[in-house]
């Protein structure tokens, strides 16, 4: 048996003995794992020799996940570094130090959801000199009620990846970043053609699980039903105006 299955079977043999007994409705270690393999796969960099993946993972979950978590979170957070780091070796991905794993409290998350965000940094590098991707959101999928001689199947009982979408004039726009800017200009991350709006008009700024919009001292402002604000927290279907262009916010699963 190769490393990385003797590591899935160590994963797999945890949440069935300490860890099965507190989450069977909570977010497993296994999921986990597996979703870390998924971010660090998606956010492979390919130079001219080789492929660089991120080096340091930060996963959100709600206050129910992480307090069962509480006694065995940093037995975990090793466990999943070295999974990474199996998985790196096995696909020769380049990093630039040992996987790093560490976990957040997000009190906008439901129990059983949770986000992954990644980051690539340079030995010694402060933290804020390394963007971080946007963090991918997972929510257990809607399973139909199984027949009564049918089990649930892996796809009923699979996660799903949730994106942040902008839509406005019929045109859809995905958020692919934390932080970016809407605005006029064409240098604006999202650009919005409407006189009305500012060159660098808001910033949409994703902390954790949360979605918030910030004016960035626009002329016009950004309204909520003819309400101005400068902070404005972004549900799904949340719709706000800037210029005279308004804009709806969403949260689709993929």
């Amino acid at each position: 048996m190769s490393v990385l299955r003797n590591i899935e079977s160590k994963l797999e043999s945890l949440f069935e003995g300490v860890f099965g007994r507190a989450f069977r409705t909570n977010v497993q270690p296994v999921e986990l794992a597996r979703k870390l393999v998924k971010e660090m796969d998606d956010h492979r960099n390919v130079s001219v020799s080789r492929v660089y993946v991120p080096n340091e993972y930060t996963i959100y979950l709600s206050p129910g996940d992480r307090t069962q978590f509480e006694s065995y979170e940093d037995q975990l957070k090793g466990e999943l570094s070295e999974y990474l780091a199996e998985h790196a070796r096995r696909e020769s991905y380049v990093l630039l130090s040992p996987p790093r794993v560490q976990f957040e409290t997000d009190d906008d998350l439901d129990v059983g959801v949770f986000g992954i965000a990644t980051r690539m940094v340079q030995t010694g590098a402060r933290a804020a000199d390394s963007e971080p991707n946007a963090t991918m959101v997972y929510k257990p999928a809607a399973a139909p009620a199984p027949q009564a001689t049918q089990a649930a199947s892996p796809v009923d009982l699979g996660i799903q990846r949730e994106v942040a979408v902008l839509t406005w004039d019929g045109e859809r726009h995905e958020i692919s970043k934390r932080r970016v800017v809407l605005g006029r200009s064409k240098d604006a991350d999202v650009q919005v053609a409407d006189p009305n709006v500012s060159r660098r008009h808001a910033e949409l700024r994703q902390e954790g699980a949360t979605y918030w919009l910030i004016d960035l001292d626009s002329t016009n402002g950004v309204e909520v039903r003819g309400k101005r604000v400068k902070r404005l927290k972004l549900e799904d279907g949340t719709r706000f105006t800037v210029g005279s262009t308004e804009i709806s916010f969403s949260r689709e699963l993929q």
